[in-house]
This record gives structure tokens, sequence and C-alpha cells, in this order.
């Protein structure tokens, strides 16, 4: 039996607590790199849940790098350790922690924190590409002016 009870006592989504669920068993090591995770329909029937349901988590899962999708095969755990390149995924975690604690502890929230890490992403792979002498497409920034005066000061 797949082992995944659904919270009634919450406002998370259905497919956000499965799909957190997954992660933690992948994180915790019940799932191994290579394990073959059930079908979305043979999951959906085990647990009782929409067929859509599944499908939106699995598919949020492989988007995140934890779940590997091949047709005709089948829904795998991917070794997490190979995929970011040999570092350790708790180093790595514990950097991306240390930031966002310093990004909360100056005011911001989540989406304040996701929209300034894209916008600084965007903007080092654009001055990357601008020293390889490629001419980049134009970079349009939505920020708000505040901000802007803000960095220009």
């Amino acid at each position: 039996m797949f082992p995944f009870e659904i919270d009634e006592t919450t406002d998370v989504p259905l497919w956000v607590q499965l799909r957190n669920r997954i992660a933690y068993l992948i994180n915790d090591g019940y799932f191994k790199p290579g394990d073959k995770l059930p079908t979305v329909r043979g999951l959906a029937s085990e647990i009782s849940i929409n067929y859509n349901t599944v499908n939106k988590a699995y598919l949020s899962l492989v988007s995140d790098g934890y779940l590997e999708s091949t047709r005709g095969r089948g829904v795998f755990v991917t070794d997490l350790g190979a995929a970011e390149g040999g570092e350790s995924r708790a180093e790595v975690e514990a950097v991306l922690d240390d930031c966002i604690a310093s990004c909360r502890d100056l005011g911001m929230d989540y989406d304040d924190i996701e929209r300034a890490l894209t916008r600084k992403i965007k903007r080092l792979k654009y001055d990357e590409a601008r020293e390889r002498g490629e001419v980049p497409g134009r970079i349009i920034d939505f920020e708000h002016p505040s901000e802007r005066l803000a960095r220009e000061a």
C-alpha cells in the first residue's frame, strides 16, 4: 500500500499534498534512485483520488527532477545526487536555506524571493552571453520602479 493519507484539515491542495509526500519519501530514502513508482492510474485507484490529481503531482516532481517519466516504461525515481553534478545535496540545500532566510530577514515574502532570484539568474545569463560575444535578446525587466531606483542609488 502506498504510504499516503489525505489531510482534510489543511487548505493545501490535494495534488500538492501528494507531491510533497512523494518528495519526502524520496528524500528520506523510502524510494531509492531507479525505483519504479505506480502508474498514474494505478496510484489514483489505490489511494482513491482523481487521475488528474496524481498526474499533476507527478508532472511537478518530474519538473523538479525527482522523477523521470518514460512513455511505455513508467515513472522512476531519479538520482538527485547525480542530477546536481556531484555536489552534495545537503550543501546545496543549506546554501539555499541561508539565502532564503536572509531574504526573509529583509522582509521579503516567498514570491518576492522567487522573483528576485529569477531576475538575477536572467541577468547573469545575459551578462555571460555578452561576455562570450553573443548578442542575446533584449531583456525586459518588469521590476517595480522603486526597486530600480533603490538599486541604482
